[in-house]
């Protein structure tokens, strides 16, 4: 039977990896990993999906409409592909109750799935970088969590030049909210609508406001509320009068300040009452970290969810931690030429390995075995010519270290070795061969 002539594409929102793809993506990883193993996090994983209760638990019906979900054939028990990692990790301290140690210190760098509309920066399917602490009601968790994300995006070659951490502090939002009169009932609304402030038009969003019970002064101001970020250097008797909130309502932020002045942050940092986060479950200290240039959405977002692991029947245990996806970091290093080609970013090869005689080409497998089995990383070439200069150039052409070229003198127990960054070569005896390329 003829096959088909349809040509399948990748589902739309979601990315193939061929290798040097997969290059950039590892590369990410590895500074995700290091960065939060270097500052004392364990890491952990969970289900690719949940019981859709999870989510809706905590944020309502509403969300099913974002979700991938679905049943099982002919079950009951709906699911859902997991958007985000918190709820997971709030389930997991949960069921390890009394026995979890505190304070807990986690990451994760799982697949999330939206059922969204692509757009740029936003896939249906992501790589997500996750750190918590849990267990720790200190500022300084939160200033831990803030210094691992930079940490990461300071080994992708990121400075105080390209990126920018907003703070601010869910109680010092509730108190301006209600000081515009805001109900207590409403404050939630009030921060989803914030939230959403650069999404939507203007007219939706004065409607909105209008329906939370403002009058056209409040809704105006409510428009307006945060404006510029403030350094956060800036002294408290200062920022309470920029914010127009008592002194008392910034002592969680105050103390914020001192923890990433000790971690020599401050340069990264901005008060910034505009960041609310959509999250219901937030309930401190809240954070995004954006590029300077204003082009892209956040890199990463985060805050204080104290509540959430005791809702979901654990401990009472505070909490806090972020989020930091894998799109919108790549468009940021590739706009500032960070990364440029995945190809680079391939492992070099620490041999290639030639034969340059009929009577060698059975060694060449044996070679290559001996070099792999002492830690290296060796390869050879599929072509049958004996041109060198072709051959050498497959070697150039995945970046190999150095050329192991099986030639006459091979007959006597010595190959020629050529340095392909150097153009250097030399005769190494096949015993000492392992040694002069590094193996261990």
């Amino acid at each position: 039977m003829a096959g088909s002539s349809h040509v399948y594409q990748a589902p739309r929102g979601t990315r193939d990896f061929l290798p040097e793809d997969m290059a950039v993506r590892l590369h990410i990883e590895q500074a995700w990993r290091t960065a939060a193993v270097t500052h004392g996090f364990l890491e952990i994983e969970g289900p690719t999906f949940e019981h859709l209760e999870l989510y809706t638990s905590k944020s309502g019906p509403g969300i099913v409409s974002e979700l991938f979900s679905f049943k099982r054939s002919g079950g009951e028990t709906e699911f859902a592909l997991r958007p985000e990692f918190t709820p997971t990790l709030a389930r997991m301290a949960a069921a390890q109750g009394r026995g979890l140690p505190v304070p807990t210190r986690w990451f994760s760098m799982p697949w999330h799935y939206r059922a969204e509309r692509p757009q740029r920066g936003r896939l249906r399917e992501f790589r997500q970088f996750n750190v918590d602490v849990i267990g720790d009601a200190s500022p300084a968790a939160d200033a831990e969590t803030i210094a691992v994300a930079l940490a990461a995006l300071a080994r992708l070659g990121l400075t105080a030049d390209d990126v920018q951490v907003r703070i601010s502090h869910r109680a010092v939002v509730n108190r301006m909210l209600n000081d515009l009169g805001v109900a207590d009932d409403r404050i939630t609304a009030a921060q989803d609508l914030l939230d959403k402030r650069d999404r939507i038009e203007p007219d939706a969003f004065a409607a909105k406001a209008t329906e939370l019970g403002l009058d056209p002064d409040a809704v105006t101001r409510l428009a307006a509320m945060g404006g510029e970020a403030v350094p956060a250097s800036t002294d408290p008797a200062t920022l309470s009068e920029v914010w127009s909130v008592p002194a008392e309502t910034l002592t969680e932020l105050v103390e914020l300040r001192e923890e990433l002045e000790a971690r020599g942050l401050l340069e990264f940092c901005r008060w910034d009452i505009s960041i609310v986060r959509g999250l219901a479950y937030y309930t401190g200290a809240v954070w995004e970290i954006h590029e300077t240039s204003g082009n892209e959405r956040a890199i990463a977002g985060g805050g204080r969810y104290d509540n959430l692991v005791e809702s979901f029947g654990g401990p009472s245990l505070p909490a806090c931690g972020f989020g930091m996806g894998d799109v919108v970091l790549e468009l940021v290093l590739r706009d500032r030429s960070l990364i440029e080609q995945g190809a680079d970013l391939l492992p070099r090869p620490d041999a290639f390995v030639l034969s340059m005689t009929d009577e060698n080409d059975s060694a060449v497998v044996p070679m290559l075995s001996r070099l792999r089995a002492a830690g290296l990383h060796a390869r050879t070439t599929g072509k049958s010519t004996r041109n060198l200069g072709k051959l050498l150039k497959d070697a150039n052409k995945c970046r190999a270290r150095h050329a192991v070229i099986l030639g006459e003198e091979f007959a006597d127990g010595s190959v020629t070795v050529k340095d392909l960054d150097s153009a250097e070569q030399s005769t190494v005896a096949v015993d000492e061969l392992v040694d002069r390329l590094g193996g261990g």
